[in-house]
């Protein structure tokens, strides 16, 4: 490739490159004709990761001065940040850095800001504290005065996401199982390669208004559901016994003494998940290409990618 030809390629930035969807959008992102570069508060333990002619940069969504660095130049922008703290003061953490990335964003000249965030009624009263601080984030994205895609997204089903690796541990270590009243919450998970697909097609779109994406998987189940064609697809037999009441703490303590995940992870899942998070607007479908596997196809693409990593 010529000077000029490099010259001409679009800056991307992608932020959260260390995270699950970030990570797997990065090989996606190297192969288009840009020149991507990836923020992250540890350089050196990201850039194994990458490839060559990626740039990454030392940067921190708490931090003006670090954005306003590495804002200069870019034309479309991926905000893959949100927090999973157990602070009390995290809705404010993530309204701050927010309003820092939208703020340098403005002053940069960036033309397009990507971000993924939850679905959920924001009419709802007891909507959970981190989807409303999700859709809050959007709109200081979208109120920046920069062109914002913001994709609402629910549970997200590969292998090595939370919500499968939660589900699976549930599922493998536990052959009766005592379940709150969460898990029959109906829910439209989603593929992470579908999740991928519309992030990618995103940075494409024409320029315009900011606009809200909703987007799901071709069914609308319940975490349970997800578990008995989980139990299935392995041959194996679960018993779900469903209670009345158990709180999101001690539904916490519970995921925590039966799988990997931490109780401040597992607490944050379970207050997602006591909320409907399904599609009610399918926009999405129109104009973008991707059609979203159903729920048996995206867990048994899980399961074959675990089954080629043990492989391996």
């Amino acid at each position: 490739m010529s000077a000029s030809e490099d010259q001409d390629r679009p800056t991307v930035l992608l932020t959260g490159g260390s995270g699950y969807v970030g990570g797997r959008l990065i090989p996606l992102l190297e192969q288009q004709s840009i020149k991507l570069r990836c923020m992250t508060r540890s350089p050196e333990k990201l850039k194994p990761h990458v490839g060559k002619s990626t740039e990454v940069v030392a940067g921190d969504v708490t931090d003006p001065v670090s954005l306003a660095r590495t804002l200069q130049g870019v034309n479309t922008a991926y905000y893959l940040v949100h927090s999973m703290s157990d602070s009390k003061d995290f809705e404010q953490d993530d309204r701050t850095a927010a309003t820092n990335f939208a703020r340098a964003a403005k002053n940069a000249g960036v033309q397009r800001i990507i971000y993924l965030g939850g679905l959920g009624d924001d009419s709802l009263p007891d909507l959970s504290p981190h989807l409303r601080s999700r859709h809050e984030v959007g709109k200081i994205l979208r109120e920046s005065g920069v062109e914002t895609i913001e994709f609402r997204a629910s549970v997200v089903l590969g292998a090595g996401s939370l919500s499968f690796d939660l589900m699976k541990s549930l599922t493998d270590r536990l052959p009766v199982m005592i379940c709150p009243q969460w898990l029959f919450t109906p829910t439209q998970p989603i593929a992470v390669d579908d999740v991928l697909g519309y992030l990618l097609e995103a940075k494409d779109l024409p320029p315009g208004e900011s606009r809200i994406f909703e987007i799901g998987g071709k069914d609308v189940v319940t975490y349970g559901d997800l578990i008995k064609e989980y139990a299935a697809l392995r041959g194996l037999r679960r018993l779900l016994i469903a209670v009345p009441v158990l709180t999101p703490y001690l539904s916490g303590l519970w995921l925590a003494l039966v799988t990997p995940a931490s109780f401040v992870v597992g607490r944050h899942l379970i207050e997602g998940l006591r909320n409907p998070t399904v599609v009610r607007d399918p926009t999405a479908l129109k104009v973008f290409s991707v059609r979203p596997l159903g729920t048996r196809d995206a867990l048994r693409k899980a399961l074959d990618t675990l089954s080629v990593s043990d492989r391996h």
